[in-house]
């Protein structure tokens, strides 16, 4: 074909943005490896065991023969471009699971045929459907001993959705097409043989809508309803809105390259950009002026999902972006009122437990902050905090097996051989009663910001609270908006030594002077003034709770509730599923870290368990902890002043 013609036959293509989801061990990666060997993109189907699959990339993936980055691969089928992100299964890696949600326009969901809708399948189905992304599920394994398609589709009614068709039974989608449709349902109920292609047509509005799904069956490892699967991604998935709009895009990954340094994949919903684009980019707030400052990149290459030189990246498209500089995860490029669901934190994980990591040798940490900062910006929940009075750097992470990786990452990556130390368990706290904060930071001079807080409790989960009742004649808007901008900072450490959350914060009064006040004074004040009132008002700890759900046989569900009791847990629902019960527990962090091990073992490795946060609650400091403080106490008033002042070494503005 010439190049002229085969760029046409390109750029004519229709395009499907899709993800691929799975409870781990559901044979998610064995059906990307066998979609794009039936494309004709791969010769050889890899191996998730043997460590040759084609979507784990790095070396810690292919050793241990374990998802831990999402992964964007492209293929054609029948005239269609799919961009296909392979995702982890392992719940310690779902903050890069939720991530990918921002890239894709559909979905593919892989059920086991034999264990059926597991906890993670519920919960990746249900954050799904939450972000209005259209799914199609694939009962895999159907070649496997205890393999029944008909319970599986039964449990996906039940557990699931009940709009769930089995495509190929015209009995299955008419029952799902005709709950829409009155009409047809009447003509069905008369005993009128439906139209095929009319139910096709309309399950596929259906679909699109987010209010039926698609289910196939088949064996990835056997090659089994492969193509059936691809033929339903064209068919049955919606592919992106293309048309011309403002330039919108979002960055939902990062990735490293030794020649081009750090690449930014880049989901873009509308626009276009090329190589040399100047592209303005934040670069924090303005500490005076609280206006957000910005810069600007010049994009130096652009790639492609298959890793070539595109030039362009236009509407619909996914590729990587080099030259964006340090450019965060979750940026917005353009009008972010285009984006079509949110780009924020999700909820499917959050970093819960805290580790030190130690270098082989002292002189070694500054390469292994580096390192870890590296990595942060790969990934933003590590969050990698450098206590400098201490010399220590300490890490947030999901679980032992993310800890597990970063160590072989650490080691097969930047060389460095690094121990952790035991996990612990971040808290929040709060405050007690209510109480007011006052700070008169008038010494010594040049300084001038008067301020009272009145600081009080306020409703789990509710997170922080900013008014103020003072009039701008009083306190002029540019120092009230500097308060606002330094609570993070305020807050990031309370009495307790952990991050404040759950209260409402008024200020009440504040005083400027017209000679004295320096443009700073106002974020230097704010965590004094505080800290005064958390002091006053008290502090309550705050532990994290698990929403845990088990699947269990039956002869171990006595032992497990009993496990609950002595872990200070709760049992809120138990559901039996012929010789599987369904347990659902509220657990906290600090009792239940390690029980996944200990489940494997009281079951045999036959029950499992799926968690999420389910929120924070009172915990009494006995059974609790307090944190290190991180810089100096904003109590401690003449250090805190010099260390704003620049005066002692760290300063005051790490968070």
């Amino acid at each position: 074909m010439a190049p002229q013609r085969a760029l046409q036959s390109i750029m004519n293509r229709q395009l499907r943005n899709i993800g691929i989801f799975a409870h781990v061990d559901a044979g998610k990666t064995s059906l990307s490896e066998q979609l794009l060997a039936h494309a004709g993109a791969i010769r050889q189907v890899g191996s998730v065991d043997s460590g040759t699959a084609h979507t784990d990339n790095l070396s810690v993936e292919q050793r241990r023969g374990i998802s831990v980055k999402a992964t964007c691969v492209s293929f054609a089928w029948k005239d269609t471009t799919v961009n296909l992100i392979d995702t982890p299964g392992h719940v310690d890696f779902s903050a890069e699971v939720e991530r990918s949600f921002w890239a894709l326009d559909a979905a593919v969901l892989v059920i086991c045929g034999v264990e059926g809708v597991q906890p993670q399948t519920e919960v990746l189905f249900h954050a799904l459907r939450e972000q209005h992304i259209p799914i199609l599920l694939f009962i895999n394994k159907m070649d496997r001993e205890g393999a029944d398609a008909a319970q599986v589709l039964g449990q996906i009614h039940r557990l699931l959705s009940e709009n769930a068709a089995l495509i190929g039974d015209d009995e299955s989608m008419a029952e799902v097409v005709c709950a829409f449709d009155d009409d047809l349902l009447e003509s069905y109920l008369s005993g009128e043989t439906p139209d095929n292609l009319l139910m096709r047509k309309k399950l596929v509005s259906l679909v699109h809508e987010g209010r039926a799904y698609p289910v196939y069956t088949g064996s990835a490892l056997r090659d089994m309803g492969v193509d059936d699967v691809l033929d339903g991604i064209v068919e049955f998935l919606p592919g992106p809105d293309t048309e011309l709009k403002p330039l919108c895009g979002v960055v939902f990954a990062a990735k490293q390259d030794a020649t081009l340094g750090r690449g930014a994949w880049v989901r873009l919903f509308g626009g276009e950009v090329e190589n040399r684009t100047a592209l303005t980019l934040p670069a924090g707030v303005d500490p005076v002026t609280g206006e957000e400052k910005s810069v600007q990149r010049k994009i130096t290459q652009i790639r492609s999902v298959s890793g070539n030189d595109a030039g362009k990246l236009s509407a619909g498209e996914i590729a990587v972006i080099y030259g964006l500089g340090d450019i965060s995860i979750g940026h917005i490029i353009g009008d972010s009122t285009l984006l079509p669901r949110k780009v924020e934190p999700g909820s499917l994980r959050t970093p819960l437990i805290t580790v030190q990591a130690v270098p082989e040798s002292p002189e070694q940490l500054h390469a292994l902050r580096e390192a870890c900062l590296i990595l942060s910006g790969e990934d933003p929940l590590l969050q990698a905090r450098f206590v400098r009075s201490l010399n220590q750097l300490h890490l947030s992470v999901m679980g032992y097996i993310q800890l597990e990786i970063l160590q072989e990452m650490l080691k097969t990556r930047f060389s460095l051989n690094v121990r952790f130390t035991d996990p612990a368990v971040i808290y929040r706290e709060t405050i007690l009663q209510s109480a007011k904060g006052f700070v008169a930071y008038t010494m010594p001079k040049p300084c001038w910001a008067i301020m009272e807080f009145f600081i009080e409790p306020a409703p789990r989960g509710s997170g922080v609270t900013f008014v103020s009742e003072v009039p701008e004649r009083e306190l002029t808007s540019r120092y009230q908006h500097q308060i606002q901008q330094a609570l993070p900072l305020a807050l990031a450490q309370g009495r307790l030594g952990w991050q404040v959350t759950d209260v409402k914060i008024t200020l009440v009064s504040g005083n400027s002077h017209q000679w004295h006040t320096h443009p700073l004074d106002f974020i230097v004040a704010t965590p004094m003034g505080i800290q005064d009132g958390l002091q006053r008002g008290g502090s309550q700890l705050l532990e994290p709770i698990l929403h845990v759900k088990f699947l269990l046989p039956q002869d171990v569900v006595g032992r497990i509730i009993s496990d609950i009791a002595l872990m200070r847990g709760e049992v809120v629902e138990t559901l039996t599923d012929g010789q599987r019960v369904s347990l659902t527990a509220l657990l906290p962090v600090a009792t239940s870290m390690d029980y996944s091990s200990q489940l494997a073992s009281i079951t045999g490795g036959r029950g499992s368990m799926t968690v999420r946060l389910h929120g924070y609650r009172e915990c009494p400091l006995e059974l609790g902890n307090t944190a290190l403080r991180r810089n100096v106490d904003p109590l401690d008033t003449s250090k805190y002043i010099l260390a704003a002042r620049s005066a002692l070494e760290g300063g005051i503005f790490e968070v």
